[in-house]
């Protein structure tokens, strides 16, 4: 973990992304299926399909932002692990031993992490 501020604001800007992108196209589907239930006195259709469709432009404008807001999961792991994750060689500190006693490191400094 690079740096546990820019984790915090990747996880946030997706949050509140996928929450955008969910609300709009919930509300988006509701709308064009109230729209097609509508009927006239004489029982034809109040709105045609394409009225429908072009309803949910707007939503699909607040999907597509909700969508940029949550990046894939290379631009996430970019952002959390930092510059040795990159493409470039792996480097390690000399006392950084062996993967067990990382593991073990992170155990005994998880409570500042998470508190």
């Amino acid at each position: 973990m690079h740096s546990i501020r820019l984790i915090t604001l990747h996880f946030w800007v997706a949050t509140l992304g996928v929450v955008l992108y969910i609300t709009a196209m919930w509300i988006a589907g509701v709308m064009q299926g109230l729209m097609w239930r509508a009927t006239n006195a004489d029982g034809t259709l109040t709105y045609s399909f394409v009225e429908s469709v072009k309803s949910t432009y707007p939503f699909y404008a607040i999907r597509l932002v909700g969508g940029t807001m949550f990046p894939g999961r290379d631009a996430g792991d970019g952002l959390q692990r930092g510059p040795d994750h990159r493409g470039g060689p792996r480097r390690r500190s000399a006392d950084s031993g062996s993967r067990a006693r990382q593991c073990a490191r992170i155990r005994e400094n998880s409570h500042e992490i998470f508190a």
